[in-house]
């Protein structure tokens, strides 16, 4: 069953990946058949980028994208992955960030968080929150500008992203937030339409949810809770038209606006939950313009995080 729609709202391209991503993916509930399947499509080659280095974050593992070493001022994002908090690490996201760091002419940290089920809520968040704070100390040893650090992510990262925008949003220039997921109560319209026949499913998110603990009406759960997003660093958040998490996005960009918050809104038709690291046109577009929106980010400079 495709949701509830008369006629498939995907392009044929996409329709295509689809099928054969859902043809290949475990159900939810299988945490070791889901960790190997995403394993085993980890192998997409990115771009060359002209320096590639691990390091440990304060017990966080790291890798560091550098495409230009030597120059200084630059953005510096830190990456957090998507993978429903269960699955998903460094390699799996490694083509995303080298492309995201050529677009954007940044040093890019990507965050190799710990995972639930083993390591539930508030693990990861917190792993987010010591990576953001490593990145920014060591900025100017990157060639990058301590007031122009941009957290981004994508599905559960993106989730990551807002979160740690919210814990210490003195500390943070901007936040990129790939098709997020941020209400656990599941409750949006697009949930229903998008149950199946897109990839992403409504049971898995519900899994996923469960696996990662916390409480549902928590902000640092699910920031469409928060009373108050009045202060919160400029956004840009990328959605996906056919996802059961749009909806969220779009009430969370609204919601950002009505705040006062600088947010940009990009809405893409006819992809999936998950387009960005495929070969979709949608995807190269997205990150293309997810490098430019970075590039543009301007400085904050904050005397002290309230983390």
């Amino acid at each position: 069953m495709r949701g509830h729609l008369a006629a498939d709202a995907l392009s044929p391209r996409a329709r295509m990946l689809c099928d054969a991503m859902t043809a290949g993916f475990p159900g939810p509930g299988d945490l070791r058949a889901l960790r190997a399947a995403v394993a085993s499509g980890s192998g997409r080659e990115g771009p060359a980028v002209a320096s590639v280095s691990d390091a440990v974050a304060d017990g966080v593992p790291v890798r560091i994208y550098d495409p230009a070493p030597g120059r200084a001022g630059r953005p510096l994002v830190v990456y957090l992955h998507g993978g429903g908090w269960v699955m998903c690490g460094l390699d799996t996201h490694d083509a995303t960030c080298r492309s995201l760091a050529l677009a954007a002419g940044a040093v890019v940290v990507s965050a190799d968080y710990r995972l639930a089920p083993e390591h539930p809520w508030p693990a990861a968040p917190d792993d987010a929150l010591t990576v953001l704070l490593w990145a920014r100390e060591r900025a100017r040893a990157l060639g990058c500008d301590p007031g122009r650090v941009v957290l981004a992510g994508d599905s559960s990262g993106g989730n990551l992203a807002a979160v740690t925008a919210l814990r210490a949003p003195e500390l943070v220039a901007g936040q990129v937030l790939f098709y997020p997921p941020l209400d656990a109560r599941m409750d949006s319209a697009s949930v229903e339409t998008y149950a199946e026949g897109y990839f992403h499913t409504a049971a898995h998110m519900a899994w996923y949810w469960d696996a990662y603990g916390g409480d549902p009406e928590h902000p640092h759960v699910s920031p469409l809770r928060a009373r108050d997003l009045s202060g919160l660093p400029p956004a840009l958040i990328v959605l996906a038209d056919c996802d059961p998490l749009r909806d969220e996005g779009l009430a969370y960009a609204r919601r950002l606006a009505g705040a006062g918050a600088d947010c940009t809104l990009q809405l893409h038709p006819g992809v999936f939950h998950g387009f960005l690291g495929l070969p979709l046109p949608a995807g190269a577009a997205a990150l293309r313009a997810a490098g430019s929106w970075v590039a543009g980010v301007e400085g904050r400079h904050p005397p002290t995080s309230r983390a």
